[in-house]
């Protein structure tokens, strides 16, 4: 027994041995799945699997579901970045210049927020990469306003730097101004980030105005709220990505996006996107802004740098409410009644009877009190009667209750007071703008002596603004700073500042001209109470300021010019000017094209310097220097129409009119209200014979700028040329509907008519 059990023991274990070496010879010569196939056959069964379990199966599971799409999505952004798609989202970006390494602002910062024919621009900076020691660097961070619009020349900023190196000679002092226009706080803390790489100083934060109009507003035409900042930091991060820009470009082409405007109409693009002030959304806006402006905060802390939180000052007392809505649950009877007291008290006001007008807006005010206009009538009223408290109780509340919401309100500032009061003494400070602005203007109520609109200062406002700030700062400047002072001088007064900065009558008038004709004569502002009695100010104020500078001359001011910049050469913004003047004023071409140049050497990525110098490049009839210049300005800037439409009038010259049509096409896509390159190319297409087309096109024109006496000219003639010939007639008496005096119209009628007859 024992020994045939050894013998068979031995045997079968002969058999597995040989099995095995006939499986693994078949392994060696067939593939893996065959031979698993002859291993099962001979022993039966399969080979058993080990299964993953535990911390293994767990692991698995999280690479498939997050490292392996993360690495898929790592690797076409990569794609996309090497294959030259999307653009760097950070709002500064390096360059050379001079051939040193500096930093600059980035151009298209803002399509992150808005869409790119429509994205406003920081006013262009460069600094040296290489921070002197004796350098003291500080950013001027916010909208419009501290940017210095309507003219950054004379803004914050500007006016802050010659205060500061009037009282410390002996340090370079760079400030920087990194306010853009139509932003709001969460665009502002992104931009914080990115300044806050550059080894700053000190920030200066003056921001609040547009909150609920800017993007992720409740009252905005651009990205929409959301009740959740982690959702709204989320898709900003998103669109810092190549593939995120690529997702938002693609929801574009599907037409997801169709309610965003095609092109910046200014505040009339709001029209219809009133927020109340007892919307609950407002809360939102509250919420948010307190946690952006916290972030900034603990953001330029964690660069070093100290900060100082202005509040925000408003035009409380000239500037009537864009919009204003009844209450909700306003009865039709209740609204007859307030619509008659009120006009009643209107034609009181109108009359100069002020009491009985309040009397009458006093008892419209009981019915419905959240009326704007109201609360701004009833202002206007004590105002008159001296009543100066109680006219500024109600001018601030017209200001809360404008449902076009493009101030700061009081609760913007009670939190930009709260943020600051949170860190005192941990490197943040407060400045009480607001209330500067109070304290030294009439009835403790700002209002045209310091703005020259709802928010924008005007050269006195952002003097006093700059002072304000100063203040501070020589307070808080590190020893280094304060060892160089040579001598305790006087603050520079704002006439010695308008000498540095060389504010002259010239600049006075083309502001003027420019509000005036760009902002108070358009919607909404034409919607405004009183607006013809502005209008009519405004325009008695333009014929007195062009008076006085053909007394004076431009020569006077040029002088003025030069003088400022002998005095600061290294100053681009005071050759900008001189340039323009040379150009505009002086028709000195040879002249402005050695500034522009000059501009250029400084802040090469200027593209708005870039189409000025081609446009006189052109008049000298330089043409080859001006295509140059004017594609360098589109490779800056696509969405630029200007250089495209210099190019026409430049290939128009040369005799290239195919090229000058491509170029007027480029203009109309990106500039739907540019009425001389509809009529431009219209004429141009009606003279290749393409009539049609100039039809088309005309009448493409007349959808954006239905008054305008040209278009109708050109269509009629058009028309004309076609044998439509009572079609041509109802163009041309429309265009003498708007111009009664245009003799060539009246020509081309007459024509017709007498051809008719």
């Amino acid at each position: 027994m024992g020994n045939r059990s050894s013998e068979k023991m031995d045997w079968s274990g002969r058999l597995r041995r040989a099995m095995r070496w006939l499986a693994s010879k078949r392994c060696a010569e067939k593939p893996v799945a065959s031979a698993w196939k002859d291993v099962e056959g001979a022993n039966g069964k399969r080979p058993a699997e080990t299964p993953i379990i535990g911390w293994r199966l767990w692991l698995f599971r999280v690479a498939a579901v997050v490292f392996i799409p993360a690495a898929f999505f790592l690797l076409v952004e990569f794609g996309l970045r090497v294959g030259g798609y999307g653009f760097p989202a950070s709002a500064i970006v390096g360059c050379r210049v001079n051939g040193e390494d500096s930093y600059r602002d980035n151009v298209r910062f803002g399509w992150r927020f808005f869409p790119p024919k429509i994205s406003r621009e920081f006013t262009p900076f460069v600094f040296p990469a290489d921070k002197g020691e004796d350098t003291y660097r500080v950013f001027v961070v916010g909208s419009s306003a501290a940017k210095g619009t309507p003219e950054p020349a004379f803004g914050l900023g500007r006016m802050l730097r010659v205060m500061l190196q009037r009282r410390y000679p002996a340090v370079k002092f760079e400030v920087i101004t990194a306010g853009m226009p139509g932003i709001n706080s969460h665009v502002e803390l992104e931009i914080t980030k990115d300044c806050a790489r550059h080894r700053p100083d000190l920030f200066v934060v003056y921001l609040g105005n547009n909150e609920v109009t800017g993007p992720y507003g409740p009252g905005t035409v651009f990205a929409p709220l959301s009740g959740s900042i982690t959702m709204i930091r989320a898709g900003i991060m998103l669109k810092s990505l190549r593939i995120g820009q690529l997702l938002t470009n693609m929801v574009g082409w599907l037409g997801a996006e169709k309610d965003t405007p095609a092109m910046w109409g200014g505040v009339e693009m709001f029209l219809g996107k009133e927020v109340r002030a007892d919307d609950p959304r407002l809360e939102k806006v509250y919420r948010h802004f307190q946690t952006n402006l916290e972030d900034i905060c603990r953001v330029a802390r964690g660069s070093g740098a100290e900060v100082i939180l202005c509040t925000v000052g408003t035009n409380a007392r000239d500037w009537p409410p864009f919009s204003s809505l009844h209450r909700i649950g306003l009865t039709e009877a209740e609204k007859q009644e307030w619509q008659g007291v009120y006009e009643v008290g209107a034609a009181h006001e109108t009359g100069g009877r002020y009491g009985e007008a309040a009397q009458c807006y006093l008892a419209a005010d009981q019915i419905d009190g959240g009326y704007a206009d109201l609360q701004f009538r009833l202002g206007r009223c004590y105002w008159a009667m001296g009543e100066f408290e109680k006219a500024r109780e109600r001018y601030v509340r017209a200001r809360e209750l404008d449902t076009l919401r493009f101030r700061a309100d009081s609760r913007i500032n009670q939190i930009i007071g709260a943020v600051a009061r949170a860190r005192s003494g941990k490197g943040v400070f407060s400045v009480d703008v607001d209330g500067a602005f109070e304290q030294n203007s009439p009835g403790r109520t700002a209002g045209r002596e310091l703005f020259y609109d709802h928010v924008h200062m005007n050269f006195a406002g952002n003097y006093l603004a700059a002072r304000t700030v100063f203040e501070q700062v020589k307070e808080i400047v590190p020893q280094r700073v304060r060892d160089k002072q040579t001598t305790v001088g006087k603050l520079p007064s704002e006439q010695e500042c308008a000498e540095l900065l060389a504010y002259t009558d010239w600049d006075r008038y083309r502001i003027a001209e420019g509000i005036l004709n760009q902002f108070t004569k358009e919607a909404p502002f034409a919607r405004q109470l009183y607006h013809e009695q502005r209008v009519g100010e405004a325009q008695r104020a333009l014929k007195v300021l062009r008076a006085v500078l053909e007394t004076e001359g431009l020569e006077g001011a040029a002088g003025r010019y030069r003088e400022a910049i002998r005095k600061d050469p290294n100053d681009w913004y005071l050759r900008w000017k001189y340039a323009a003047l040379l150009a505009e004023g002086l028709r000195d071409s040879e002249a402005a094209v050695q500034q522009y140049r000059l501009v250029l050497e400084r802040v090469p990525h200027n593209f708005h310097a870039r189409a000025a110098l081609a446009l006189e490049l052109a008049s000298l009839g330089r043409f080859e220097e001006a295509i140059a210049n004017n594609l360098e300005a589109i490779r800056i800037k696509p969405t630029y129409h200007v250089p495209y439409y210099n190019l026409a009038l430049v290939y128009l010259r040369r005799g290239q009119s195919d090229k000058a049509i491509d170029c007027y096409y480029e203009v109309v896509r990106l500039m739907p209200y540019h009425g001389e390159a509809y009529q431009n190319l219209g004429a141009l297409l009606s003279q290749r014979g393409r009539s049609g087309e100039a039809e088309r096109i005309l009448r493409k024109g007349l959808e954006f700028l239905p008054d305008d006496p040209d278009l109708h000219h050109n269509l009629g003639a058009v028309l004309a040329e076609q044998g439509r010939k009572d079609e041509a007639i109802k163009e041309l008496r429309e265009a003498l509907r708007t111009d009664p005096n245009a003799v060539d119209t009246q020509r081309v009628l007459r024509s017709i008519l007498q051809g008719s007859n």
